[in-house]
């Protein structure tokens, strides 16, 4: 298949190079974000790794202290079963160079332990207060995992795009400038030939 070669023409000369700059620049715009997305989900790798640790440790310490708890209580499920749902999550958006990354927060509140204290015991009470934690860890792990999902898929997309413009659209655009200005510099010298030509011509006239 031929290749479409643009018309050599000084105004596509000028509108190529101008093409070529637009495409440099983007490139440049695009490898910023790239950095700026990567070290924004770097951030969040490494607090993660230390919230995951966190959270496996709670759950452990809370079911541990609930099975403490039905045992010395018998199975707590009619107490279990009285805990409201909770709805005090909320989410909002903030824009990371255009990526939107969700904030997700609980309202602060203290724990309310939603039996009495004659059906219960401390075991019950731990495990109410570790369940809170864990609770809370958890709707800032959702927070983080969801962040670094999407920042990592927009790095994606960023050097997908930073690599057409590096390795397609800026060679297309050089050779595209280096063929019009070839083939132009080439109209000029058969320019000048045809004008000596001419003007010898003239010369040899006159002398005759």
């Amino acid at each position: 298949m031929a290749i479409t070669r643009v018309s050599p023409t000084k105004g596509n000369l000028l509108a190529t190079k101008k093409s070529l700059d637009l495409a440099k620049l983007g490139y440049e715009l695009m490898d910023r974000k790239r950095n700026v997305l990567i070290r924004e989900m770097m951030m969040l790798v490494d607090k993660v790794k230390t919230l995951r640790d966190e959270i496996t440790i709670t759950y452990e310490q809370a079911y541990l202290a609930l099975q403490q708890a039905n045992i010395s209580l018998g199975v707590v499920n009619e107490i279990a079963n009285s805990v409201t749902i909770e709805n005090g999550v909320h989410v909002v958006y903030r824009s990371v160079m255009g990526v939107e990354i969700p904030n997700v927060s609980m309202d602060e509140s203290d724990v309310v332990f939603q039996y009495g204290f004659a059906e219960s015991n401390s075991k019950l009470d731990e495990a109410t207060l570790l369940f809170n934690k864990a609770k809370r860890l958890t709707i800032l792990l959702s927070e983080i995992d969801n962040a670094i999902f999407k920042l990592a898929r927009a790095v994606q997309k960023t050097q997908k795009r930073a690599n057409a413009l590096k390795n397609i659209v800026l060679p297309a655009l050089k050779s595209d400038i280096k063929f019009i200005s070839e083939a132009l510099e080439e109209k000029e010298r058969e320019e000048f030939t045809r004008l000596k030509v001419i003007k010898n011509k003239k010369a040899k006239a006159i002398l005759n």
